[in-house]
């Protein structure tokens, strides 16, 4: 069957073709230009501008209101770039000094270039009308949210200035910070532009709305005024050092250390990074938001650690991201403790080399080691990936993956089926030339000790985008033996499959600038218990989004869940629900989201239904407030309000997160999160002092305190950390 439904995939991959061709001349220049924001070197008239811009909201039919014009130059070692943007007046919406800002709710223009021509993978650039600058990787052809990742950093340097209707931004971006083929004379390129004022969003390349702003099926192409030479990147070295004072009140234990450690990076050739990392300390990344998890299974969080970031899509889009994801990198530096706590695992050593070996082929080898606790029980293990990506036909691609993870040691306390554990893959990944159709196949086998069978997990996802209309159907299977040590499987021994129907109305006049009516049907069955239903979910939805950015969503849903196991849904360590009790429960979300460039703005949301056997009530909001461009104070809270009939518990659930961030320059800032949860009955306080005394190179200040929530506010776990990184090009 599957190799039926692969078929024709691959059928429709190749029938289809680019809707539309356009381009911009790079001419080369001898000497470097002066970046100051004028653009007043005689050079910079002699080149044609990209524009002719279209809108991509709030319609996509018409040109841009208030155009923007980008001129390139470059020299062996530079791309220079140079950007009018005009519009009706000066009052932009600009909410912080810091940089990697999001697009969203704010005015900016961005820059992505497909070096490789192979619309799957993009670098980006992007600047608001104050100059903060922000880049980032786009991956997977910029069809999902997952694939925009802003932690990727690299050196570059720009300058805005803004005059009477209109601001420049003057860009050099060093050849080194992009991978090319040597001897290219075209990358592909796109543009988008937020204007706040005029309510508009801007593409240099027309997009239909049903996509993505930063699709990369959607590009023009730049033309080299000559061949493209070798412009291979410096050694980086990044060393650290970090002194750390701490409590553990649970243990009880206090301890200061000092950690040295850093990392390297090489280029090889002109598209090949590898990557060398010694005593890593990931202490300044931003800590986890807090969750309400009332399920019965794990959540995934989010990668932030900076050595995983770039080309993270090469080892982590395989299988299915939320139910069988073969790799999953935040897996490395965390263990079970041998009463079955997660803890902190030190990482030794790694090295990661990822990048293209020529336009079609990726290749990723990502090994990593840690260290033995004894303490705990853990033994030291190597973490091993390989992964290859080809591309066939314009934008899909067939890729496979090995994953490793070896027990080093010979500790007495591993298990026989503990000492390695073993996954290989095969993905393909379907995705035409504009993006209507695209989809996933794939099918992975695990190696574990003492297990010769159910050992297989595989799926199947299709989806149609187009004008009007857009449709997914997606099944997979995960068997009861199926492991990956280093990948998220949060539920084994199911048949899954998801389906949804969107239909879209743009209305040509009125507050409302789309329709969407959607029916979403959500199934779980058990292979190995007869395939019986074990969750079943129904809803059709409805969602209001209008011209002035806000949105207005309706949905009512119907689910059934059979427990093969006991559960108690309160999360109150009350009495559970037998396994193999059954219920079918109707509850009913309604959410609005207000106008984000406004500079107070909302969101605001509310749940009420059965829950199992009881009722629920779940009330979330959100406000953030922009005193531009120094402060935002936000704040978040959910209230869950569980009611069950006797014998079982009810239970009150908070969670409330404030945030403040100060931004005293563009190169100082200070973020304070606040984060008090009733169900992970911690309080906790991060709290980072960050100054970019020199490109890419930090001093942090960063304290963190931790209490229990329960009526004694007994503190759990303190610490103060000061953290110096330098980045030193040789």
């Amino acid at each position: 069957m599957l190799k039926y439904v692969l078929s024709i995939a691959i059928l429709v991959a190749s029938l289809t073709t680019y809707a539309q061709t356009k381009e911009v001349g790079v001419k080369f220049i001898n000497s470097p230009i002066t970046v100051d924001g004028s653009l007043d070197e005689p050079v910079w008239n002699e080149t044609k501008p990209a524009t002719n811009f279209w809108q991509y909201f709030p319609t996509d039919t018409i040109q841009a209101s208030y155009q923007s014009e980008i001129r390139f130059l470059y020299t062996d070692k530079t791309l220079y770039v140079g950007i009018k943007v005009f519009s009706q007046g000066d009052e932009y919406v600009i909410p912080s000094l810091k940089r990697d800002f999001r697009a969203g709710g704010s005015d900016n223009i961005t820059l992505m270039f497909d070096t490789f021509n192979d619309g799957n993978n993009a670098f980006l650039f992007g600047s608001n009308p104050l100059g903060i600058r922000r880049e980032a990787l786009v991956s997977g052809g910029g069809t999902d949210l997952r694939g925009f990742t802003t932690s990727w950093d690299t050196k570059w340097v720009g300058e805005t200035k803004q005059y009477d209707g209109y601001y420049i931004c003057e860009w050099a971006i060093p050849m080194s910070a992009f991978k090319f083929r040597e001897g290219e004379t075209r990358w592909r390129f796109n543009s988008y532009q937020f204007d706040t004022q005029d309510n508009t969003r801007n593409t240099w390349i027309n997009i239909p709305q049903n996509q993505f702003i930063f699709n990369l099926a959607y590009m023009g192409d730049m033309v080299f005024e000559k061949p493209l030479g070798n412009s291979k990147s410096p050694i980086s070295i990044i060393p650290y050092i970090n002194a750390i004072a701490g409590q553990d009140r649970e243990l009880p234990d206090d301890f200061t250390e000092v950690k040295v450690g850093g990392d390297a990076r090489f280029t090889i050739g002109n598209s090949l990074n590898l990557d060398v990392t010694i005593n890593p300390d990931f202490s300044q990344v931003e800590v986890d938001n807090a969750i309400t998890n009332l399920s019965r299974f794990e959540v995934g969080l989010p990668e932030r650690r900076q050595f995983f970031i770039e080309n993270s899509d090469l080892f982590a889009d395989f299988g299915d991201p939320r139910a069988a994801n073969p790799f999953f990198s935040r897996r490395i530096g965390i263990a079970e403790d041998f009463e079955g706590n997660t803890i902190i695992n030190n990482i030794v050593a790694g090295a990661r080399l990822s990048g293209k070996v020529n336009n079609n082929l990726r290749v990723g080898l990502l090994n990593m080691q840690t260290e033995k606790d004894e303490r705990n029980e853990i033994s030291a293990n190597n973490n091993t990936v390989i992964a290859l990506q080809h591309r066939v036909f314009s934008r899909s691609n067939i890729s496979a993956i090995f994953v490793n993870r070896q027990a080093t040691g010979n500790e007495t306390f591993v298990e026989p089926g503990e000492q390695y554990n073993r996954l290989v893959g095969l993905d393909y990944n379907l995705a035409n030339e504009d993006n209507s159709w695209n989809g996933k196949f794939y099918l992975h086998k695990s190696f574990t000790p003492g297990v010769e069978r159910k050992d297989f997990s595989g799926g199947a996802r299709i989806e149609y985008n187009r004008n009007n209309w857009r449709a997914t159907s997606a099944t997979l299977f995960v068997n009861e033996d199926f492991n990956s040590d280093l990948g998220f499987i949060p539920r084994k021994d199911i048949f899954r499959n998801f389906s949804k129907l969107e239909r879209l109305i743009f209305p040509k006049s009125g507050a409302i600038n789309r329709h969407i009516f959607s029916l979403n049907s959500f199934y779980v069955w058990r292979p190995e218990l007869d395939f019986t239903l074990g969750d079943r979910t129904l809803s059709p939805q409805w969602e209001a989004e209008f011209k002035n950015t806000a949105s207005l969503a309706v949905k009512p849903r119907a689910r059934f869940t059979k427990l093969f196991d006991t559960f108690d849904p309160s999360r109150s360590e009350g009495l559970e629900l037998p396994e193999g009790s059954e219920y079918s429960y109707n509850s009913i979300e309604l959410e609005y989201n207000s106008d984000r460039r406004k500079a107070l703005s909302y969101t605001s949301n509310a749940t009420y239904g059965d829950y199992f056997n009881g009722e629920i009530l779940t009330l979330r909001a959100g406000a953030t407030l922009r005193l531009q461009p120094k402060l935002i104070i936000g704040f978040n809270a959910r209230y869950d309000k569980i009611n069950l009939p006797a014998p079982y518990s009810d239970n009150d659930i908070w969670l409330v997160s404030p945030r403040v961030e100060v931004t005293f320059t563009k190169n100082l800032f200070w973020n304070t999160l606040l984060q008090y949860s009733t169900l992970q009955d911690n309080f906790g306080i991060n709290s980072r002092l960050q100054w970019r005394f020199a490109p890419l190179s930090d001093l942090f200040l960063v304290y963190n305190d931790n209490y229990f929530t329960d009526t004694t506010f007994a503190p759990r776990f303190r610490s103060i950390n000061l953290k110096l990184t330098y980045w030193l090009y040789l």
